[in-house]
């Protein structure tokens, strides 16, 4: 079940944090409506985690279609693009 709080309660910010519970925020309300939420840590660094995946499938998908649609590239031009990549990196144009 949601924790829900007036924002009001933010007075005494030790007692609504002492709700917070990872995989439970703290909904606060404003004029009865949703407007914030208070979550912990471990909440916050799941959701980036998941972020990060969703960008990373993202990329993904994007790079099969190209693929499938523009063709693939051999294995020596893989190895060729990152070996000139690392040069750039090792030796940046002066």
């Amino acid at each position: 079940m949601p924790r829900i709080a007036p924002i009001s309660e933010l007075r005494n910010y030790g007692q609504v944090l002492e709700k917070v519970r990872p995989n439970a925020p703290v909904y606060l309300t404003k004029n009865g409506h949703g407007e914030y939420s208070v979550h912990s840590i471990e909440d916050d660094e799941e959701f980036e985690k998941s972020r990060a995946m969703l960008k990373l499938m993202t990329e993904l998908v994007k790079g099969l279609r190209s693929g499938e649609e523009q063709g693939w590239l051999s294995e020596e031009d893989v190895d060729k693009h990152f070996a000139e990549k690392k040069a750039k990196m090792l030796f940046p144009a002066q």
